[in-house]
């Protein structure tokens, strides 16, 4: 056994200072948290209530399996917008009848559940999993189709929901729709390209248009339950495979679908027996410092996230700025890439390079915990090719086909995002801890970066260098890219899938990698070329 050894002291103040940093910043995610529960207010919530009707939290909490964890995603979409934390809508993945499933859930308290542009994004964002990682897909449907104040950006992009959807089931991935209430419109659409179809009597109403639009369409005078109540459509359409009497009944008919899909996960199965770390999660808080320009040792992380702590490090005297090695987390095998002192040199980038061929040989998933801030550079660096080093380790990620999974723990700059499996690199799930900063370079950095071009050009035209100015637009530049930089602007762009307790780190990627495992794990030997 090759178990880590900690040498973390807990009872430092470096340690002590960096886990209230952590507790600080945990406390504000939690209050943006908060605000998507919320939904549309105490006032909404109401009267939604007095319908009485299940929000969406309540109808995913009776429709997973008992005392089953809900993996909710992108919670934080929409944060800093015009729109609801949360995009009015819920996505997460549940355990339903035993079978890991998507949950889409609309929020009919956020302007009636009709998407805006977060909510096509956070959809799109849920699809691609699905797609991934062959998750059927149940959605708990309420909505009024498209937001119309903003259709210009809902319309035309919004249609890939329903090609997804249609693809998702060619692909043999099980679609279920229970509709809560209104499906207008577009919202129409989600049952009518699902599998299976359930609705409420007296509650789901779902039509192309309503009533009124009818009525300026053609004249005709319909009501909501002739023109597209669920005993008509149970009864008449034939879009309703079943008929519940109430919100209960119906998710009970869902579980009974997903109970009959005779649904077989195609991974390999985890090992049996699972050994916990040998160290203590609550650590997790204190080991990267409030100041990330301080390093510290990732293998403190590795420890406490593991199988018994037990790591077998590859290549532990080369590279050493990079630590690469084995594991298995939650009983599945893992390859674990992760930051050590930030800089990434030519000798990393080699030992990412082979040690991503290597688990794809192996069909090894592998798992990227994120604390650089990039490949080095200077004069030395570009002679002894650090360029085509680190695009030799960009080639691995982008051509490797086991799963990846990435976790930004503390910075994750410039082209050492990408060569670490960023946003755009596909990982299969990516989540942040409070503490990560993500952009093209350190605030200070890239203001020095403007400073010193925009002297270079006042001295190559001859005129006099205004320092107070220059000043004065490195504090504004420092100040809009540390504030570009943080978790919760770049969790509501969908730029990851959740901001995380750094305690539940070891919970979230087994569950990640419990649902990676419904479809294939293999590997390739097919990379692009690589230039030594």
């Amino acid at each position: 056994m090759t178990a880590l050894r900690s040498t973390l002291d807990t009872g430092s103040p470096e340690h002590l200072a960096a886990a209230e940093a952590m507790r600080d910043k945990l406390a504000e995610i939690e209050s943006e948290h908060a605000k998507a529960i919320a939904g549309g207010g105490p006032a909404k919530l109401e009267r939604h209530r007095k319908r009485g009707k299940l929000t969406a939290r309540e109808r995913i909490e009776l429709l997973i399996d008992p005392d089953s964890p809900f993996l909710e995603l992108c919670p934080l979409a929409a944060w800093g917008s015009d729109f609801q934390v949360g995009a009015s809508i819920v996505v997460g993945i549940g355990v339903v009848e035993g079978v890991e499933c998507m949950i889409v859930a609309n929020d009919p308290t956020v302007r009636g559940g009709t998407s805006n542009p977060w909510t096509v994004r956070k959809s799109f964002r849920a699809n691609d999993i699905v797609m991934q990682n062959r998750l059927p897909v149940i959605s708990l449907v309420e909505s009024g189709g498209a937001d119309l104040p903003t259709q210009k950006e809902v319309f035309i992009p919004g249609g890939r929901m329903f090609r997804d959807l249609t693809q998702a089931s060619a692909a043999g991935i099980p679609t279920i729709a229970l509709v809560f209430g209104n499906s207008t419109a577009g919202g129409a659409y989600t049952p009518g390209m699902s599998d299976h179809v359930v609705m409420i009597k007296e509650r789901s109403k779902v039509f192309l248009g309503g009533p009124p639009l009818v009525k300026m369409a053609t004249g005709e005078e319909a009501d909501d339950e002739s023109l597209g109540g669920a005993e008509m459509h149970a009864r008449t359409s034939g879009l309703a495979d079943y008929l519940a009497v109430d919100e209960p009944d119906a998710l009970r008919i869902g579980r009974q679908i997903v109970r009959r899909l005779n649904w077989r996960k195609q991974g390999p199965a985890p090992r049996a027996g699972v050994r916990e770390p040998l160290h203590d999660a609550e650590d997790l808080l204190g080991i990267v410092p409030a100041d990330l320009r301080a390093p510290f040792d990732p293998r403190e992380v590795i420890a406490r996230i593991v199988d018994g702590s037990d790591f077998d490090e590859f290549k532990p005297l080369y590279g050493s700025s990079l630590v690469t090695g084995w594991a298995e987390l939650h009983g599945y095998p893992v390859g674990v890439l992760a930051n050590h002192r930030g800089v990434l040199f030519s000798e990393e980038s080699h030992k990412a390079t082979q040690f991503i061929q290597l688990a794809n040989r192996a069909n090894t998933p592998l798992l990227f915990l994120h604390n650089t801030t990039g490949y080095m550079v200077g004069k030395s660096y570009e002679q002894g090719g650090i360029i085509k080093h680190g695009s030799m380790m960009i080639n691995a990620v982008s051509n490797s086909k086991v799963p990846h999974i990435s976790v930004l723990m503390g910075a994750s700059y410039g082209a050492g995002h990408y060569g670490m499996c960023g946003r755009a690199y596909d990982p299969r799930f990516l989540f942040a801890w409070p503490s990560a900063k993500s952009a093209v370079m350190g605030p200070a950095q890239l203001a020095g970066v403007i400073s010193i071009v925009s002297r270079a050009a006042a001295e190559a035209r001859g005129m006099p260098f205004d320092e107070e100015a220059d000043a004065g637009m490195r504090a504004a530049v420092e100040a809009q890219i540390e504030a570009e930089s943080l978790p919760m602007f770049l969790s509501g762009r969908l730029y990851d899938d959740g901001v995380i307790d750094p305690r539940d780190t070891r919970t979230v990627l087994g569950l990640c990698l419990s649902a990676i495992h419904n479809a294939p794990v293999q590997g390739t030997e097919n990379f692009g070329v690589f230039r030594m």
